[in-house]
């Protein structure tokens, strides 16, 4: 049976697209057709920030396409050797959150350790950054020690996400 294969070609090493090849080994003839097109935009934007790893808490990569916009953005903006001499050590010292297995061999590659891979998606990264950044939030919501005891936090519900969006690492 022929099938349109509406997608980005990849390369596995094989010289051929592994959705055509394991589609193939099925018995269909998958023709393969690139229905987007994709383009960078904030660069300059982008690349300001990156070369300001003091001003932020971390890094999160959501593909392989925002490494790509990293690469990128070192390349034109000629900080290249920025990164290798400095930059990289400083982004070394903060989280490099990711999702998925792809995008954090990626971002090994530049050089950074990664956090977050085996989420799988979005939602639970979220979740994942969240939990651990409130766990590296000292907190000031403390209750007066009692004689001989260390004061403790009090006890509340967990925000939901949609209470407070992931934006602890800004």
């Amino acid at each position: 049976m022929k099938v349109l294969l509406l997608k980005e070609p990849k390369d596995d090493g094989s010289g051929q697209d592994p959705y055509v090849q394991e589609l193939g080994s099925h018995g269909f003839e998958a023709t393969l057709i690139p229905v987007l097109s994709f383009e960078f935009l904030s660069l300059q934007s982008f690349s300001e920030k990156l070369s300001r790893p003091e001003a932020y808490g971390g890094l999160i990569f959501t593909s392989p396409r925002a490494v790509e916009a990293v690469e990128l953005c070192l390349e034109k903006s000629g900080q290249l050797q920025d990164w290798k001499k400095s930059l990289k050590e400083k982004w070394l010292a903060k989280p490099a959150y990711v999702v998925g297995q792809a995008t954090a061999s990626l971002v090994r590659k530049l050089g950074l350790a990664t956090e977050g891979e085996k989420c799988g998606n979005g939602e639970k990264l979220a979740e994942y950054i969240c939990s651990r950044e409130v766990l590296k939030t000292p907190s000031t919501d403390r209750l007066p020690a009692q004689e001989g005891k260390p004061p403790t936090a009090p006890v509340t519900e967990p925000q939901s996400l949609e209470e407070k969006p992931p934006a602890a690492l800004s």
